[in-house]
């Protein structure tokens, strides 16, 4: 544990280190995505918009996984927060006990990093393993594709080219095989249609490949000044969670018999 310390506070991270703007933004963006999900289901602009969420999620982890002092006690504080907000992301997104939220997902893939940080009889390597294999028994948001993003940038965090050039290329990996959007609230994107550049440009715009729109977000440094209280930061979820529930019973015609299915 002290060597991991010591070692990240000289350790430099070349991405924007506004976390508590950043973990605002990822609510904001999640909310969207999941209104599209239980209210608006035929707003493809809604889940575009979405696929900016997680990247933004996945940064501020690598940030913490590198600046936290005691990684046991962050990855305690995500365990917490996973197991309580679970009933409400079931009762939200229709889910059942079987199917775990992003705070799982997060979760795993801290344990991975903590691995590859201790050197601990090559923990680097079997720990990473033991938490892709893990992934093969338990099913949580976004899946091997998404500890693998997260590992991703954690490898090209100290270098801002080879950030932007890795999640770039991971970016088009994971949206290869999703639907390709042509239009955004009624603008088409005409020049997708162009001979040449058109076939090139088109894959970014495939629906997952979008997540490239969070890009700018992690690769240049703000400085909003936000200060948020820790309890918040991780408040942010579960509350997002119960405004769609509320949402949902209001305006979107939900029963509570319904959203409890998944129990």
């Amino acid at each position: 544990m002290t060597g991991t310390t010591a070692m990240s506070k000289h350790e430099t991270i070349a991405g924007n280190m506004d976390t508590s703007l950043l973990k605002v933004l990822a609510l904001v963006f999640m909310l969207i995505d999941h209104m599209g999900v239980v209210l608006f289901p035929y707003s493809q602009e809604m889940r575009v918009l979405g696929r900016i969420a997680f990247p933004l999620y996945a940064w501020c982890l690598v940030v913490g996984s590198v600046k936290t002092r005691s990684p046991l006690k962050y990855g305690l504080r995500l365990l917490g927060l996973a197991l309580i907000s679970q009933p409400l992301y079931m009762m939200a997104l229709r889910h059942t006990w079987t199917d775990f939220s992003i705070l799982f997902t997060l979760l795993i893939a801290l344990i991975a990093i903590s691995g590859i940080r201790a050197h601990f009889f090559g923990s680097e390597i079997w720990v990473p393993a033991l938490c892709y294999l893990l992934l093969g028994f338990v099913k949580v948001d976004y899946g091997w594709k998404g500890l693998t993003f997260i590992l991703v940038l954690y490898g090209a965090r100290q270098n801002r080219a080879g950030l932007i050039s890795a999640f770039l290329a991971y970016a088009l990996y994971w949206g290869a095989s999703s639907s390709t959007v042509m239009d955004f609230w009624g603008l088409e994107f005409g020049f997708l249609q162009w001979p040449g550049i058109g076939t090139v440009l088109m894959a970014f715009f495939h629906l997952q490949s979008m997540c490239w729109l969070a890009l700018p977000l992690i690769a240049v440094q703000t400085n909003s000044r936000l200060k948020m209280p820790k309890w918040l930061g991780y408040g942010l979820y579960p509350i997002h969670l119960i405004v769609l529930i509320i949402l949902q019973l209001t305006v979107g015609g939900a029963t509570f018999s319904a959203l409890v299915q998944g129990f």
